[in-house]
């Protein structure tokens, strides 16, 4: 489909791609006038930036043409000399909105000195001086977020006990990191009234958005953890296994406000999957939903579950008000489950269980694909990494509105959680499955504005062609993780909100985040990295485990320095 060059383009190479006559004509006219009479050597970046930001390629333009323009443009692109070719640049003016240039611009001056110039010129300096001064960086981006503490740390890092190689953070710190997901926060411009959660159920896609407030998410939190306290004791450990819905995510954060501590397992597992998590994590009981229900199909859930588990199962109609299923004798509907918190005339008051900053909230689980999964706890220290690189990298803010299709058995699941609600955003959800158009019409109807996807999601929605005529330009960043993402894939992705960037995530569950991403403040590349994250520190080793130098093209083996806020210091199995 490319020319060798931008400038070989022609009017009928526009017609070939998908334009009719005259708009080809009018498409080529302007093109030209964009990229010049004469090709110019070296100036790809350039070309194609001003392509990119006069909005000639737009959305509803077939992919083909979109492919046209890009990949004639870097047709001689070096890649091997020059490394990957960027697609999105940081403009000054809309940097100056981003969370980190504000950040930078009120310590730069102060922590650099002299190296400082601005954001966009001493990122990557600022970036390895929060890498070397983690305890500088945490103080400054911890007041950022919407984390309260019921006894303030008496540090920010102590590293002065050997046996701990990551150092201790924030010690003498005594918090609930539930409850600080559901407080207003005058910061953020966060009240009461505030939007927390949107979502809309498969099926009603020609319906109205469902909202949730802040007060009203609370209060329901607030419920649920009263009935968690009428069955369970404190600091025992509860399963959620069912979709991640709106009421899924009230009961994660009611089982944390109740000092109780998640086991996340992904709704997708076989029964001995289920048992194997259930017994590791010594689990005393598990949500569920009774059915999952994705279009005209009826997936049993509750019947997989209690194969794997002798303990209570807390039942949650995938419609309705009744469970669809029999349920055992010990087993609770979630209507009778609600029952139980008792009749609250002046509604849900229930006081949060403060516990130190260390004590495990969520044991998560790697994907155990070559084995026994690792059973990785997660203390309240990691939602507030979770929601400080979603602050850094991608730009969360209060008023945005995130959707991430995923579960809570999975590491995104708790990230996007966190991310959104300790940085003052909306949650939105789409109960049903995120392969077909339906879930695009809810994110244009939702106004979602940041957007994160596996690669093999985008490479259906591409595929499939299911996405075609909505309008997605409210999108102002993506986000991408979980495996390899492909050049054309993003192509595609970027191009249906006018050329968003889209950040690449890579890390995992045992960092609560990630070690390597991209930045508001560099140019993007397509499927590709551009920075450490924010105060992570690595090296690369070659095959003898010597460290390539820094500035020096290489392939080998990631070693993160170890001290890593965030990151679990042990395997419960």
């Amino acid at each position: 489909m490319a020319k060798v060059s931008v400038w070989e383009i022609g009017v009928e190479d526009v017609v070939a791609a998908g334009l009719k006559a005259d708009e080809a004509v009018a498409f080529h006219e302007r093109l030209r006038r964009l990229v010049g009479e004469e090709p110019r050597e070296g100036a790809e970046a350039e070309v194609w930036r001003a392509v990119a930001e006069s909005g000639l390629l737009r959305p509803a333009h077939p992919h083909r043409l979109h492919q046209l323009v890009y990949y004639s443009v870097y047709a001689t692109w070096d890649r091997s000399a020059r490394g990957p070719p960027p697609y999105w640049f940081p403009s000054r003016i809309n940097s100056k909105h981003t969370n980190l240039w504000k950040l930078m611009e009120h310590h730069g001056p102060k922590l650099l000195g002299s190296s400082y110039h601005d954001p966009l010129m001493s990122f990557s300096l600022f970036q390895k001086f929060s890498a070397h001064c983690p305890e500088v960086y945490w103080s400054a981006v911890i007041k950022e977020l919407s984390v309260v503490f019921h006894e303030a740390p008496k540090s920010v890092l102590d590293t002065s006990e050997n046996s701990k190689n990551g150092g201790a953070w924030f010690p003498g710190a005594v918090l609930n990191i539930a409850e600080c997901c559901l407080l207003p926060m005058e910061s953020h411009k966060r009240t009461d009234e505030s939007v927390a959660i949107i979502w809309r159920n498969e099926g009603s896609d020609d319906s109205p958005i469902n909202y949730l407030s802040l007060k009203e998410l609370r209060n329901q939190v607030m419920l649920v953890a009263s009935a968690i306290d009428k069955i369970f004791t404190k600091e025992d450990a509860i399963a959620i296994d069912m979709p991640m819905t709106c009421t899924a995510v009230i009961i994660y954060l009611a089982i944390i406000l109740a000092g109780c501590v998640v086991v996340s397992i992904a709704d997708s597992f076989a029964t001995n999957e289920i048992a194997k998590r259930m017994e590791v994590a010594k689990a005393k009981g598990i949500f569920t939903q009774d059915l999952v229900l994705r279009g005209d199909k009826k997936i049993p859930l509750y019947s997989r579950v209690i194969k794997g588990t002798s303990c209570v199962v807390i039942v949650v109609p995938a419609h309705g008000n009744d469970v669809g299923v029999q349920l055992r004798s010990h087993d609770l509907s979630w209507k009778d489950f609600l029952s139980s918190a008792g009749s609250l005339p002046s509604g849900p008051n229930y006081p949060p269980v403060y516990q130190s900053a260390d004590c495990v909230t969520n044991i998560l689980f790697s994907s155990g694909t070559t084995g026994e999964p690792k059973a990785i706890p997660w203390t309240q220290i990691s939602p507030i990494r979770c929601a400080a690189d979603s602050w850094a990298h991608l730009d969360i803010q209060a008023g945005d509105t995130c959707c991430w299709p995923t579960n809570l058995g999975w590491v995104m699941g708790p990230i996007i959680l966190y991310s959104c609600f300790l940085n003052g955003a909306t949650l939105a959800l789409y109960h049903g499955s995120p392969l077909g158009r339906d879930f695009g019409k809810f994110v244009q109807d939702a106004s979602v504005t940041m957007l994160g996807a596996v690669p093999s999601l985008v490479k259906y929605w591409k595929s499939s062609k299911c996405m075609e005529g909505l309008d997605w330009t409210k999108i102002r960043i993506f986000g991408s993780t979980g495996e390899a993402s492909d050049i054309d894939d993003d192509l595609w992705l970027s191009s249906r909100a006018s050329y968003s960037p889209i950040i690449e995530c890579c890390g995992g569950t045992e960092l609560a985040s990630s070690y390597i991403q991209g930045s508001l403040l560099q140019p993007q590349a397509f499927a590709a990295f551009s920075t450490p994250s924010m105060s992570t520190g690595f090296i690369i080793f070659d095959e003898q485990g010597i460290p390539y130098p820094d500035d020096q093209p290489c392939v080998g083996e990631v070693g993160l320095f170890p001290i890593y806020m965030g990151s679990t210091d042990r395997l419960l199995n």
